[in-house]
């Protein structure tokens, strides 16, 4: 039995080997139609790769080793939408039987990213080595956080991995678009604002001090409001370094704090659910992501105290992070989930109720999951509304800043005008 066993852990390892001393090469040629066909195929060396094509019925012209990158490891870092359709891509793989070493051979064989190809092989061939997918995914945990392993580790433990992975694909893709709505909701304001920051300096530096010279010619006093605009001209033109390493600096600086400081992080973070209509959005996408958590969490067996614990760092917001680890406290000595709710005063009464029910009827991940979806919609409708009231308020800010600038600019030679 122990020789069978050595023998067996000694065959897994000359396949890791197998696999590791693989190239990969770049292929093309013509198949017995005469069509042009061409690829990418790992293999021990080209004349193998010419054996393997042929085989297949194709004629190959060329077949070279894939160039490699210009700045070593190349490709961009693995993105969250990655790691959902790698998670949906498994999940599919395995519910249709396919076992889990030639699942993941697949999927690294279709990334067009280095990085997201060179992990996904590093989980192959661990996994072919004997070790559980928990393990495996523990050497990546900026790319599977803890939520995405401990459900993992509680899909293997209870022999349901496939149904858990098609839980955790279905949740990354309901995440991720929810960010996308908020994302976008946000960035077209922000970019339009800076544009129109970036446009009215210009018209300061170069633009107003050529009309300061012609309004010395005039030899009379300036409006009021054009002075303004003047002066201003002066500041940014004899300070712009200044001002431009303010800036950086406070970016910097913020950076920094929010990242070191959990006091800072919170203070920003309470600021931000403060702020008109924006605050309601992420108070609702805050609740979205912690019923959707918590739901798949308990959904796939994970202990409610320790599913409260992971869901914490997924509520996006150190406020609920915080109202969270007070809820995972309370239950952890005997309260309900919907009476340690009701003790943080920050969840609205219909998620409270709905919790209850769901703990009274014994099906508190399928509540959390209608939770989920009512505020998901209610974030998407908000984000509409949202871009709608945007862009008429984003124009009149255009065009008091930019309008305003080209109007002070002007009084002058109106009142030139007026005289003669």
């Amino acid at each position: 039995m122990a020789a069978s066993k050595s023998a067996a852990a000694a065959k897994a390892q000359a396949k890791i080997r197998t696999a590791n001393s693989l190239e990969t090469f770049v292929w093309q040629g013509t198949d017995k139609r005469g069509t042009v066909m061409k690829g990418e195929q790992q293999a021990k060396n080209a004349n193998l790769l010419r054996a393997e094509l042929r085989r297949q019925g194709i004629t190959p012209k060329i077949v070279k080793p894939k160039g490699k990158p210009l700045f070593g490891s190349a490709g961009r870092n693995i993105s969250a939408k990655e790691i959902a359709i790698f998670s949906r891509q498994l999940a599919t793989m395995m519910k249709s039987g396919v076992p889990i070493v030639q699942a993941l051979e697949i999927i690294a064989g279709g990334q067009k990213n280095p990085k997201m190809q060179k992990m996904v092989d590093g989980l192959r061939a661990d996994i072919a080595g004997g070790s559980s997918i928990y393990e495996a995914m523990s050497k990546y945990p900026v790319q599977f956080d803890e939520l995405f392993r401990n459900l993992v580790r509680a899909g293997e433990s209870a022999g349901v991995l496939e149904t858990v992975l098609d839980t955790i694909a279905t949740y990354k893709e309901n995440t991720e678009a929810l960010k996308g709505k908020i994302k976008k909701a946000l960035f077209y304001p922000a970019m339009v604002i800076a544009v129109a920051i970036i446009v009215s300096s210009i018209l300061l530096v170069f633009v107003v001090p050529q009309f300061e010279e012609v309004f010395k010619n005039f030899g009379a006093e300036l409006p009021a409001f054009t002075q303004i605009i003047v002066n201003a001209s002066r500041f940014m033109v004899g300070w712009w370094w200044l001002i431009l390493l303010f800036l950086a600096g406070t970016i910097i600086a913020a950076i920094f704090f929010f990242k070191r400081s959990p006091r800072f992080q919170h203070f920003i973070d309470r600021m931000i659910l403060k702020i008109p209509i924006i605050g309601q959005i992420m108070h609702n996408a805050a609740v979205a992501r912690f019923a959707r958590t918590l739901a798949t969490t308990f959904k796939a067996g994970v202990p409610l105290v320790e599913a409260l614990d992971t869901v914490a760092g997924a509520t996006g917001n150190t406020v609920y992070e915080n109202a969270v680890k007070r809820m995972r406290d309370d239950v952890s000595v005997g309260y309900q989930v919907n009476m340690a709710m009701k003790q943080v005063n920050l969840f609205p009464h219909m998620v409270v109720q709905m919790t209850a029910i769901g703990e009274e009827a014994g099906a508190l991940d399928t509540m959390l999951f209608k939770v989920a979806e009512f505020y998901e919609q209610e974030v998407n409708n908000a984000v509409d509304a949202l871009a709608s009231l945007i862009e008429p308020m984003i124009m009149v800010f255009i065009g008091v800043l930019v309008g305003g600038m080209v109007i002070g600019m002007y009084l002058p030679i109106f009142k030139l005008a007026a005289v003669v």
